[in-house]
Formats: structure tokens, sequence, C-alpha cells
């Protein structure tokens, strides 16, 4: 976690002084259930939260005894046997050490994702609000980089907002998938535990019971959960490298907010880089990166071992805190976004009514040409605008087997702009009801 690309709602939820907290509790938890069930007495589950629960546990102590064991929960469960005394020595009965790592571990995840769900919704209502304001506002759409035709600003934002609440579903999905508890003790049995304190936990955990957890919890669900985060931060990826095309120079129909005092160059004053959007590419890149290794700790040997450990100690924060940011960085670009209509417009007339082509070209074939000499002829006038600045509706009327096709007004009816938008109100009835 680099805290520069940190917020610190998310990064507390990793710190040891959290985990520690959650180890406790579901340590605690599993004593009033063996309390319940008479294994332990009931005064020694009330000790243990009595004077636990009332603990800030002492972090710099606890990796002094990990230095002597070599074991974190060992370490953690001989400083808590200092705090809460005698009775410490029912913590911990018929359990194993993934018990409580990976019930964490989920509960961390579950946590996170809380956040990355108000983040998306966050992004979700400065898309809306956007989208709304420039609905009307005519653009061109680009294939290739290359102009197409005629759609609007409000439409292109449309669309991230319909790619962000699928993304949001996703989150929803993988939340549910990652909400598991396991309290099963060695290779997952329950020989030692009865099985109602995994149940016990998990629900005051907010968590449900693992069907089967052979002492880990199944790292699908970790490589399921990766995978989303990935897929996010390649939308996010695809709605900035959008903005970064549309600010360079010679389109600038849109650019991020450039603040009074904020300097684009050292060297160049008068340059207003895309920073943001270019620093969200590269948060993107680095999310994905670890989708991978999360898939690879799938195969673990036999009932478990710990070859994901190192790997989900890293992944795991660095993750959800690169999300993090990257989506809030996002908003906020969606929010300041300066929108150019003036240059869009600008920019569609550049190669002078080339952007109508598909529309003669099926008014031709309507006509009764073959679609093949009607792309010839659309074609042949169209590349004159290309390479001689010539403007395509006067070559089209100068074309004597285009007129003999079509009468100069229908020609000309070819050119309207509203074609092209007119069913912009049915998309966004689609993606915002």
């Amino acid at each position: 976690m680099i805290p520069r690309y940190s917020r610190s709602e998310m990064t507390d939820i990793w710190s040891p002084e959290s985990k520690f907290r959650i180890w406790f509790e579901i340590e605690a938890h599993a004593c009033d259930a063996l309390a319940k069930l008479g294994v332990i007495p009931e005064e020694a589950a009330k000790t243990i939260w009595e004077k636990g629960g009332n603990t800030e546990f002492n972090v710099a102590r606890i990796d002094e005894i990990e230095r002597e064991t070599k074991h974190d929960v060992i370490a953690f469960l001989t400083h808590l046997a200092e705090i809460v005394g005698p009775d410490a020595r029912f913590v911990h009965q018929g359990m194993t050490s993934s018990d409580v790592l990976d019930t964490c571990f989920n509960v961390q995840l579950t946590k996170a994702t809380d956040l990355l769900l108000a983040d998306m919704d966050a992004l979700l209502t400065a898309l809306k609000k956007r989208a709304y304001e420039h609905k009307d506002d005519i653009t061109i759409g680009r294939s290739h980089g290359i102009h197409a035709e005629p759609t609007t600003f409000g439409v292109k934002l449309a669309q991230a907002y319909a790619e962000f609440e699928r993304c949001r579903q996703r989150l929803v999905y993988a939340r549910e998938e990652i909400a598991t508890c396991a309290i099963s003790g060695a290779v997952g049995t329950f020989a030692n535990i009865d099985p109602a304190v995994e149940e016990h936990v998990a629900a005051a955990m907010g968590l449900k019971a693992e069907p089967v957890s052979t002492q880990v919890v199944p790292r699908d669900r970790h490589a399921q959960y990766f995978a989303t985060l990935g897929v996010i931060a390649s939308s996010v990826e695809r709605l900035a490298t959008e903005i970064r095309h549309l600010q360079r120079t010679e389109v600038l129909e849109a650019e991020e907010y450039f603040a009074p005092g904020q300097k684009g160059s050292s060297a160049m004053p008068h340059k207003r880089n895309p920073v943001l959007t270019e620093n969200l590419t590269g948060l993107a890149r680095m999310v994905r990166s670890y989708a991978m290794p999360a898939m690879e700790n799938v195969a673990l040997w036999h009932e478990r071992d710990i070859s994901h450990s190192s790997v989900e100690r890293m992944i795991g924060p660095d993750a959800t805190v690169t999300l993090d940011f990257a989506l809030m960085r996002l908003t906020g670009v969606i929010d300041k976004l300066l929108v150019y209509p003036h240059n869009m417009e600008k920019n569609m007339n550049k190669f002078r009514g080339l952007v109508h082509s598909q529309r003669v070209l099926l008014a031709l074939t309507q006509a009764g040409a073959s679609r093949e000499d009607s792309y010839r002829l659309v074609q042949r006038n169209a590349m004159k605008v290309w390479e001689q600045d010539k403007d395509f509706l006067t070559e089209l009327l100068a074309d004597s087997e285009v007129v003999a096709l079509l009468s100069e007004d229908e020609i000309k009816e070819k050119f309207d702009l509203g074609y092209h938008t007119k069913h912009v109100d049915t998309i966004f009835k689609r993606v915002f009801g």
C-alpha cells in the first residue's frame, strides 16, 4: 500500500490493529458458542470478552513474540493470554490457525467491498448527472480512432454508466461469494470442534458457513473475487482512456479540470496534461495484475498448504486499496470534467459531411442501385474529401450517376444530424429507466 494512492478508510481495514481485533472477535465468538455447548465455562467466555474486548492489542509485543515463535497466530494467542489470564486456556479450543486467518481475511474483504460499492455508487451518480447534462450535445463517434457517425456525449457517458452498473452487480456477487467462515479445525473435519461453533461465528461476523473448508476456505472464491476487481479496473481504464484521447490538443472535446495554480510541465508552461486519467490507466494495470496470482492460489496441496498466504498478504490490501483510490479519483474527474461542445461540432465538420456517407449509401440501394455500385459511388466522392479537401455534399450533387438516382432534396435530406440522435431517449430509458 502506497500512501500516495491510498485512502485511510480502506487502509484502516488492513491495519495490524484491525486484523488483531477481528482475530479476537473470531476467538471470542467461538468461546461463546463453546460455552453454550458446555465445552468451556460460561464465566470464562465472559472474562475473555471483558478483558480482551476492552484492550488495545500491543502490535509491537505481538511482533516480539512472533520473532521467537515464528508463528503469527500463536504470537497473538500468547499476547491475549497475557491480557486475559488463566481463562485464556479455553481460547482456540479445537481450532486451527486457518480458522482464524481465513475467516479474518474474508471479513476484511467484505468490509473492503462495502467501501468499493459505495465508491461505485458515487461514480454512477456522477456519470448519470453528466450524461443528462450532455444528453443532446452531438459529437462524432469514432471507430479505430477515425470519424464514424454522429452520437452524443451524453450517450458516451450513458455507456460508461451501464458498464459500471454491470461492474457493481458483479461486485455484489463477488462479496456474496467471499463472505464465508471456516471454523472446522484441522483438515476441516470438525473432529475437535462442533459445527455449531462455525455457524455461530459466521452469523456473528456477518458471514455464512463454508460448506467444505478442508481447513482452508477454497481459493476459487478468492480467484473470482480478485478477477472481478480486475474487470472493474479495466472499465476504469476504458473510460480514462476515452478522456485521454478526447483531451489531445488536436481533439480537445473534453478535458480534465485544471485547477488555479496547477502546473502541467516543469519545462513548458503552456501544458495541460491528462495526468489523472493517465494515473488511472496505471492503477488499473496494477489491480488487474493481482487477479493472476489469486487464480494460481486455487491449486493447493491436498487439504491445504500456505503457498497462498504470502500472496494474499499483498494482494488483499493492495488490490482493494488501489481500486478504492482509482474509483474515487475517476469520480472526481467526471464531476469536474470540462466539456467543449463547440469543439465537438468543429471536429465533426472537419471532413465536411463525410459522416453521412452511410445514409447516402443506403438511399442509393433503396433507389435501385446494387450495394456494390452504391458503395463505389459514395466512396469515390468521399475520397475527394479525404484527399482534396472537397465538400462531400457538393461532390455528390456534381456526380451524374448519383443525381440520376437521387434528387437534390433527397441527397440534402441525408445530411440531417437529427437523424442520428432520434433514439437517444430510447437509449437513456434503457440505461436509466
